[in-house]
């Protein structure tokens, strides 16, 4: 199978099936910090991978600050809707 790996971006070629977790063991990656994707398809740690596929390895990217903007600006609160009325 061919293996892509992203960050840094490099191929391995690897012989036989196995699942996803033996593959990431073997290449000496935790779990929690990649996607394993075939095709267009996200695979899991349990899923097994063949000879003819092609898999490709990236970095699971997270985080920002909760209630900050795309600018880094803080957030409006968010408004609730509260009904009301007052006298008729």
């Amino acid at each position: 199978m061919k293996v892509i790996l992203r960050n840094p971006r490099r191929e391995v070629e690897l012989a036989g099936r196995r699942r996803v977790r033996e593959l990431l063991e073997e290449l000496d990656i935790l779990p929690d910090t990649v996607l394993v994707i075939r095709g267009e398809e996200l695979l899991t740690t349990d899923q097994v991978v063949g000879e003819a596929d092609e898999i490709e390895i990236r970095p699971a990217i997270s985080g920002g600050a909760r209630g900050r903007s795309s600018r880094g600006a803080p957030e409006a609160p968010q408004a609730t809707r509260a009904t009301r009325r007052g006298p008729r």
